[in-house]
C-alpha cells in the first residue's frame, strides 16, 4: 500500500512543474530509457511507462486498497487468525487487483511499450518452479522471450508478496498450450531494483555513455531493535507468521542495493563510464508515521497521511530544484523541463491486436 506515497510524491511533482511551464501535465514515463520497478513499485512504473496520470494510480489504491487487503496483520493474534482463514482473504484481494490494473494498464504488453513508446522495462519476479530470479525484460538486448506477457500480468507476478498476497498464476504466451507459471514477488530479492536497472543500463548503453538513475522509494520506515540477549529465541509467532519477517527483508535490500549501486557507480565513473544515482526522498520521517506503515494497511487514514508525506516530500524536492547550487535538485529540473507535454487525462496508447 506504501506505493500510494511513489505516486503522490510523483504527482505532485509533476504538476508543478507542468504549472511552470504552463502545460496540462507531463509525460514522466518518456524521460527515461529504462524503468525498473519491483511489487508496488512495479504498478508505478507499468503505469508511467504507458502513459498514464499519477493520480490514476493514487485512485487505484484509495478505491481498491480495502478489498485487496481486507484484513490488516496487526499483531500475534491477527497473524494467528490468517492461519486459518487467510486463504480466503488472499484469493478476494486477488481479483480486485487484477480488476484494478486491468481498468490501468488494459491489455497493454512488454512489446507494446518498447515499440509505441520507445521505453524498456525491467520488472523482478520470483518464478516458483525454480525457486530462481526471474526478471520481465524488454530492452534493445533483452530478446523475445517476454514479449507478449501484458502488463497486468507482469505486476501481478512482481506483487505476490508470500502470506500478504495470492501467488501470481500467469498465462505462458510463447504457446498455445495452455499453461501457466507461478510467480512470487520480486521484493524476495530485488525489493530495491536498482542494480537490476544498472544492470541493464550498462548492457544497452554505448560504451562510454552517461547514466542516470533516479531511484525513489516508498516512504521506507526507519528500522532497527535493540533486542536483549534473553528475547533472542523468536519464533514464529514472534515474527507474526513471518509478516515482521519481510519488513526485515526490504529494510536490508534497501540498504544494501544503494550502496552497492554506489560503489560500483563510483568505480566504473573512475573507469570512464559515468554513473551518476540520485535517491529521493532522502530525509528521516516524521515519528507518527510510523503507525501507517504497515505493507497492507489500507486504512483511509493511513492512505491520508501517506499522501500527505508525499506532498511534503515534494514540495521539498521541488525547493532543491529551484536551488542553483544543489546539484540534485539541478538533475532533477533538468528532467522535468525535458519531458514532454501530454493531457491530464494520459495518453491514450492503442495496443497491439
Amino acid at each position: 500500500m506504501r506505493g500510494i506515497y511513489t505516486a503522490a510524491f510523483l504527482d505532485r511533482l509533476v504538476t508543478q512543474f507542468a504549472r511552470t511551464r504552463g502545460v496540462e501535465s507531463l509525460d514522466l514515463g518518456k524521460g527515461f530509457e529504462l524503468i525498473t520497478g519491483t511489487s508496488t513499485g512495479a504498478m508505478v512504473g507499468c503505469a508511467l511507462a504507458v502513459g498514464r496520470p499519477m493520480s490514476e494510480i493514487i485512485k487505484m489504491y484509495r478505491d481498491h486498497g480495502r478489498q485487496i487487503f481486507p484484513h490488516r496483520i496487526k499483531g500475534t493474534t491477527s497473524a494467528i487468525w490468517r492461519m486459518f482463514v487467510g486463504g480466503r482473504y488472499v484469493r478476494k484481494g486477488d481479483k480486485v487487483l487484477r480488476t484494478a490494473l486491468t481498468d490501468v494498464l488494459r491489455e497493454t504488453t512488454m512489446l507494446d511499450v518498447f515499440q509505441k513508446r520507445g521505453l524498456s522495462l525491467s520488472i523482478p519476479a520470483v518464478l516458483m518452479s525454480s525457486h530462481r530470479s526471474w526478471v520481465f525484460k524488454k530492452t534493445p538486448m533483452s530478446g523475445v522471450r517476454d514479449d507478449h506477457y501484458k502488463l497486468v500480468d507482469v505486476c501481478m507476478a512482481s506483487s505476490a508478496a508470500p502470506i500478504f498476497r495470492s501467488l501470481a498464476a500467469v498465462d505462458d504466451p510463447n504457446g498455445d498450450h495452455g499453461v501457466e507459471q507461478i510467480f512470487a514477488d520480486g521484493g524476495l530479492w530485488a525489493n530495491n531494483p536498482i542494480m537490476v536497472g544498472l544492470a541493464d543500463a550498462l548492457a544497452c548503453a554505448p560504451p562510454k555513455t552517461p547514466i542516470e538513475i533516479f531511484s525513489l522509494g516508498t516512504c521506507s520506515r526507519p528500522e532497527g531493535e535493540l533486542i536483549p540477549p534473553w528475547k533472542v529465541h523468536r519464533s514464529i509467532l514472534g515474527w507474526k507468521m513471518g509478516a515482521e519477517a519481510a519488513g526485515l527483508s526490504i529494510t536490508a535490500q534497501e540498504f544494501a542495493f544503494d550502496n552497492m549501486a554506489r560503489f560500483i557507480g563510483n568505480k566504473l565513473t573512475a573507469l570512464g563510464q559515468p554513473v551518476t544515482r540520485l535517491r529521493f526522498p532522502n530525509k528521516d520521517l516524521p515519528a507518527e508515521m510510523m503507525k501507517y506503515l504497515a505493507l497492507d494497511d489500507a486504512r483511509p487514514e493511513a492512505l491520508k497521511r501517506l499522501i500527505q508525506q508525499a506532498s511534503n516530500d515534494a514540495d521539498l524536492a521541488k525547493s532543491a530544484c529551484d536551488d542553483p547550487n544543489n546539484p540534485d535538485g539541478r538533475m532533477v529540473k533538468a528532467l522535468m523541463m525535458s519531458l514532454p507535454a501530454m493531457p491530464k487525462t494520459g495518453v491514450e496508447m492503442e495496443t497491439a491486436a
